[in-house]
């Protein structure tokens, strides 16, 4: 079909239908008026912002939700973590795995249950390094590592012994929540150290984390254990459609006690009827393919089993609520 643009010899080919489409809906060529997206079109993708909880605390400690700015700090990270779907989905299955374990330690020490996420924001419960070299799951610089107890050396490293880790972590927590008053205020110490929250509370006379005017990645930093704290406790709730059995399942172990040199983990691998793989995967405390251990320290070695894995994440259970 040809359409003449007056007299002109310009002429310019639509085909027929096009031409239906563009008059029925309005948008003829010669209209350049934006039209408003038609509101009863069905929603292709819906995106929804999530709403928080009516009560919203912290290791038993409520956060002031009436205050406006505490409000729109916690809907950020909600926010943030809810649409940042792959790594959120990757952290609730690893919690399959982690969190049993972390549970019973952090009960052992006497701390509260809500630490776990602390581990969560920290590492995403994987054996990362930092740009600033702080290591393993609980995140320890070396200075500090050492000064907890743990050891740090080139054949050991300790900060990525999840259960020597997160021992120190409870004493340091302990030492925190003693000297600055509340869990929220100790968790905030975690990431800025204790002296450097102690003198922030002193130059602003103010006592609770909520109340102080802090660096950036403070300010943000118990926000984002409250985001994962919900999300991961109520995943329906903000949209995330996950089975409990599609968690990844605890891996048993045997343990081996090991008090003198090993010439190479490699060959006491194969001895326990493992790889050297796995031998570091479930000891990645491990740094080198031998141990001299001068000192004739005793180590716990554990030694992954075979098991059903089918099995094993059926019996997960209480990782998530629905």
């Amino acid at each position: 079909m040809l359409i003449r643009a007056g007299r002109s010899s310009l002429m310019l080919a639509i085909p027929a239908a096009m031409l239906m489409v563009l008059i029925n809906s309005g948008e003829l060529l010669t209209s350049s008026k934006e039209s408003e997206p038609n509101k009863n079109t069905e929603c292709r993708y819906c995106v929804t912002p999530p709403r928080l909880l009516a009560e919203v605390n912290f290791a038993g400690e409520v956060v002031p939700l009436q205050d406006f700015e505490v409000r729109e700090r916690l809907e950020r990270e909600i926010i943030e973590n809810t649409f940042r779907h792959a790594k959120t989905l990757l952290i609730m299955k690893k919690a399959g795995r982690f969190f049993p374990f972390i549970e019973s330690l952090l009960k052992e020490e006497g701390l509260p249950d809500d630490f776990k996420y602390l581990c969560v924001i920290e590492s995403d419960l994987s054996n990362v390094v930092s740009p600033a070299g702080a290591a393993g799951f609980w995140q320890f610089l070396k200075t500090t590592a050492l000064e907890s107890g743990l050891e740090v050396s080139d054949e050991v490293d300790e900060r990525y012994h999840l259960e020597k880790a997160t021992r120190a972590a409870c004493k340091y927590l302990k030492e925190a929540r003693r000297r600055l008053g509340s869990w929220t205020n100790a968790a905030a110490a975690y990431n800025m150290g204790m002296a450097g929250f102690e003198n922030k509370q002193q130059e602003q006379k103010q006592t609770s984390y909520y109340d102080l005017y802090l660096n950036s990645e403070t300010s943000r930093y118990v926000f984002r254990i409250l985001a994962l704290k919900y999300i991961m406790k109520y995943p329906s709730y903000f949209s995330f459609n996950v089975d409990e059995k599609e968690l990844y399942p605890p891996v048993p172990v045997k343990k081996v006690q090991v008090d003198s040199a090993v010439n190479s983990w490699v060959d006491f691998a194969l001895q326990q009827g493992i790889s050297y793989k796995l031998l570091l995967e479930a000891n990645p405390w491990i740094r080198k393919p031998y141990l001299r251990n001068v000192r004739r320290k005793s180590y716990t070695v554990f030694i992954p089993q075979p098991f059903d894995y089918m099995e094993a994440q059926k019996k997960i259970s209480g990782i998530l609520t629905p």
